[in-house]
């Protein structure tokens, strides 16, 4: 097996090669990453050395570099997770949402096309996409892979155009692939731009915790290590032209969340108890903030057998524990750019 995996230095794409990597050693495994502010070589440091692996940067966007890839390794699989996929930066600069999560992923389905024309037995293009495209749910009721699509944010429409030309390429072209569809990941390595890693560094640097709107948005949160395994199971036993929904079985409005962090980093920080609480700060909310996701992760359950391993309050309290473990890790990515950005994103 030839595998590219795309996107593997990011949080979820580190925690997937490293998986493949280490329980696959047969497979040739190519990472590539562009490498942008979510990329960073530190989250795969532990398996650079590996006989079965290769890093690669390079830009899903350039079209001849993909199809030159293509036809040095001969890929027979994909694993694409390479995607710009923060909604507050979609909403400044929309169009590189576009280039990179549409035109991208159509140059990685145009490669496969070309190199698998004459024989696709075998082969595998997995796109991992977002419960966002589906919209926004009410108080009641869950996201089903039926689910009708209704994005609304340049991140989600980009995400759900990706996931319609997967389809199309499918039915058009008979390319064999799978998709899932998944809810909120946290977990180690993850880049402080969501809303757990960000409110870890913001606590430890006893900064105000920024809360959109009335922080009654409500989340189901998928602990990224579970997401892994659910990958792998999908991509070795999911059923070709099936879609998977992967969600963590939990909801949470994110004031409740905030709470919560608040609470375990107080505890593990020996600070007293509401210490961390006093931060939050309600700030403005963003435009087309949709109120509500939540997934039926059913199917998966059902047909693969896939369920989470843990419960929020044990991921989080591991994913604490990591960021406190690492701090290094955290002061290095939160350096330079990061600092412009959070500056621009929070505090203007």
């Amino acid at each position: 097996m030839k595998l590219l995996i795309t996107g593997g230095a990011g949080f979820i794409g580190s925690h997937v090669v490293r998986r493949f990597v280490t329980k696959y050693p047969k497979y040739t495994i190519v990472n590539l990453d562009a490498l942008t502010y979510a990329g960073n070589l530190e989250n795969i440091k532990d398996i650079e050395n590996h006989v079965n692996y290769t890093f690669v940067k390079g830009d899903i966007v350039d079209a001849a570099f993909v199809d030159n890839l293509f036809q040095q390794y001969q890929f027979d699989a994909v694993v694409h997770l390479a995607a710009e996929s923060h909604v507050d930066r979609s909403i400044k600069d929309p169009l590189a949402f576009v280039k990179t999560n549409v035109i991208g992923t159509m140059n990685l389905l145009n490669a496969c096309k070309e190199l698998w024309k004459n024989n696709s037995e075998g082969k595998r293009f997995y796109h991992i996409s977002t419960d966002e495209v589906y919209g926004s749910l009410g108080a009641t009721g869950l996201f089903t892979e039926t689910t009708a699509y209704d994005p609304n944010s340049p991140y989600s429409a980009s995400k759900a155009s990706s996931d319609h030309f997967v389809r199309a390429y499918g039915e058009t072209y008979g390319l064999p692939y799978v998709l899932t569809n998944c809810s909120n990941n946290y977990g180690p390595f993850h880049f402080p731009e969501k809303l757990i890693p960000l409110f870890i560094n913001n606590i430890i640097n006893n900064k105000a915790l920024p809360v959109y709107g009335d922080g009654n948005y409500t989340r189901d949160w998928l602990f990224v290590e579970d997401h892994a395994v659910a990958i792998d199971l999908v991509f070795h036993e999911g059923k070709n032209h099936e879609t998977y929904n992967i969600g963590g079985f939990n909801e949470w409005k994110n004031i409740d969340l905030v709470k919560l962090l608040c609470q375990q980093m107080d505890l593990k920080l020996g600070r007293p108890n509401g210490t961390s609480e006093k931060l939050i700060t309600y700030v403005k909310d963003r435009p087309g903030h949709d109120l509500r996701y939540a997934i039926d992760a059913s199917k998966i359950n059902t047909e693969l057998g896939w369920k989470p391993s843990v419960t929020f309050e044990q991921g989080l309290e591991r994913t604490i524990d990591w960021y406190l473990c690492n701090e290094e890790w955290l002061k290095n990515v939160t350096s330079g750019n990061y600092a412009t950005y959070y500056q621009k994103q929070y505090e203007s």
